[in-house]
């Protein structure tokens, strides 16, 4: 058991270096591939060596995808009799990915008027609200079409349904007990849908959808000389984006969505506002991987729909000019910086009270912790929430203040704990205590009255109470092992690169060792560069641990247990072998 007491709020929770343990059954893995990625896979429970395929051929058919008939008939009519197609998008980039999917494929098909709205996450909330109906009504839609929402808009739907609109609902959350009265509903956690992948993004939903619809038109008749049908694939980049930074599990289906994203991504046949994203971070196309989508290029993405508007990014996405889209990711960046400040303010000021509640004799936080300041931005807290979670390694609640004396709360998880079902819990207990949410495993997302929060607050703790455990609190780092020192070279480091994609459910591998600091320093500020040698001997190892100002400095002659990645480092067209240090401890620290 780790301790969580103490200057609990003021510095990193403990870590627990755990070493994976690999499945003793057997598997059909080909003895050609390098023991130690045979290894990660493994323990990954990649055991069959059709997992490997990233070939289109191995994508899901769509058969099994309950509602795509109605969907596409609602789409093949709304084409065919040129009617005006309103999508609804979310304001991240999951919502984004998928918008700018939607209207370059029905483009592409040949549809004529396709509009798009993105809700403003203070003056209309998340979703099909009402109040982004009417935003969309003065369109005057003939079909509206959500995208990464609307599987819990059962108001908003009605609405709509009120106002002579058709409604197609695509998305990937999970229902609630009462689905909206949609005239076609796409969403594979349906209770009713077979589809055997249940990890996609609302950007794969989409995709999916747009596979299906371009299959019918074919059938009808409907390309021909004039009218080619379109090759969907130019679209992956964007669901390979959308998927990276929603943060869905990596299952076999989204890996092959991902990898073929990131092929043409690294072609360079991206489309526009990806490569302007790209270049605005710093990172290369050509050597682009999920992680460069999902730490540099998502947040950039994410930043409009927290600080601004998220049609800024859908814009930047729908960009086919290169000036256009790189002005748009300009100004993506520059929110993204502002974004980062209000952030690292607000989470300073979480940790001072926190870190005062702890030394005003609170030997122990709330398992479930809730956060709220009536200063706090509503766009940031979730990425707060994040944060704190991650520093603490506990389910965390931001509250900011929205309107009409309202709270706006976003949720972190972590595993023990499904972050949708836990607030589904409280709102089955306390009737009317929580006036909206939806969400996921990991995210989930609620609203309720600003009197409440107390109430609330005691009912979240003792809903992480009932799930979790106190070894559930502890951060157990997993490490796929210890490697040799004639592996820590350029070749694995760039084997590993590509053997991907990584992400949630399918982590990129961490290795952990002792090694010698011969040399370190801080460099930006905020970063511990270090020179490192894994045994006596052996050549010196460039190491990084992002971030690592708060956590002890090493000096050179030290010995230090290091839990790592294997990276490549550019710099100045060079490629070397970098361990990126997730935590380091002395050497004498025992694994568990």
């Amino acid at each position: 058991m780790c301790d969580i007491t103490g200057h609990l709020a003021l510095h990193k929770t403990n870590k627990i270096i755990r070493r994976r343990v690999l499945p003793s059954a057997s598997h059909g893995l080909p003895d050609s591939i390098h023991p130690v990625l045979r290894r990660v896979y493994l323990s990954r429970n990649l055991t069959d060596v059709a997992a490997l395929e990233k070939s289109l051929h191995a994508l899901l058919p769509p058969q099994g995808m309950a509602g795509l008939d109605a969907a596409v008939v609602l789409l093949e009519e709304a084409l065919i009799q040129n009617q005006r197609i309103v999508v609804v998008a979310d304001f991240d980039a999951d919502g984004a990915t998928s918008c700018a999917v939607m209207v370059r494929a029905l483009r592409s098909m040949g549809a004529q008027d396709v509009l798009y709205v993105v809700p403003n996450r203070i003056t209309h909330g998340y979703g099909l609200t009402p109040a982004i109906v009417e935003v969309a009504a003065t369109l005057a839609p003939d079909l509206l079409v959500t995208v990464d929402n609307g599987i819990s808009s059962v108001e908003g739907v009605a609405a709509a349904r009120a106002h002579g609109m058709r409604v197609l609902i695509t998305d990937h959350h999970l229902p609630g007990s009462e689905l909206p009265a949609a005239h076609a509903i796409v969403n594979p956690n349906c209770p009713d849908n077979t589809f055997p992948s249940k990890c996609l993004a609302g950007v794969g939903v989409v995709f999916y959808v747009m596979i299906a619809l371009r299959a019918r038109l074919r059938v009808s008749g409907w390309f021909d000389a004039t009218r080619a049908a379109p090759n969907l694939g130019a679209l992956l980049d964007l669901v390979a984006l959308g998927t990276v930074a929603d943060m869905v599990p990596l299952d076999h289906n989204n890996r092959v969505l991902v990898a073929q994203g990131l092929m043409r991504i690294r072609s360079g046949v991206a489309c526009a506002g990806i490569g302007a994203l790209l270049k605005v971070s710093g990172r290369a196309p050509e050597q682009v991987s999920s992680t460069d989508l999902g730490f540099f290029v998502g947040p950039r993405l994410n930043a409009a729909g927290r600080l601004d508007t998220m049609s800024l990014g859908v814009e930047c996405l729908l960009a086919d000019d290169p000036a256009e889209a790189q002005a748009l990711a300009v100004r993506l960046d520059a929110l993204n910086r502002e974004r980062r400040a209000i952030e690292a303010e607000m989470q300073t000021q979480a940790l001072d009270d926190l870190g005062r509640l702890v030394l005003g004799g609170a030997a122990d936080l709330p398992w479930g912790l809730t956060l709220y300041d009536q200063t706090w931005h509503p766009g940031v807290i979730g990425i707060l929430a994040s944060r704190i979670k991650d520093r603490l390694n506990r389910p965390v609640i931001a509250f900011a203040p929205a309107l009409d004396g309202d709270l706006r709360g976003s949720m972190r998880s972590i595993p023990g704990l499904h972050a949708r079902a836990a607030i589904a819990a409280i709102d089955v207990r306390y009737p009317k205590l929580i006036r909206y949410f939806g969400g996921h495993a990991m995210a989930a997302g609620l609203t309720l009255h600003q009197d409440q929060l107390e109430t609330f607050a005691a009912a979240f703790d003792a809903e992480a109470r009932h799930h979790l455990t106190a070894e559930d609190l502890c951060d157990v780092i997993l490490s796929d092992g210890e490697l040799d020192s004639a592996d820590l070279g350029l070749e694995l480091a760039e084997l590993l690169r590509n053997s991907g994609p990584w992400g949630q459910g399918f982590p990129e591998p961490i290795f952990d060792g002792v090694f010698q600091c011969l040399g370190s320093s801080i460099v930006g500020e905020r970063h511990i560069k270090l020179k490192v040698s894994a045994a006596v001997g052996s050549a010196p190892l460039d190491a990084i641990v992002f971030n690592g100002h708060d956590q002890p400095f090493p000096n050179p002659g030290t010995s230090l247990h290091l839990a790592y990645r294997l990276d490549v480092n550019q710099y100045r067209g060079r490629h070397n072998p970098q361990l990126v240090v997730e935590h380091l401890v002395p050497s004498d620290t025992l694994l568990s």
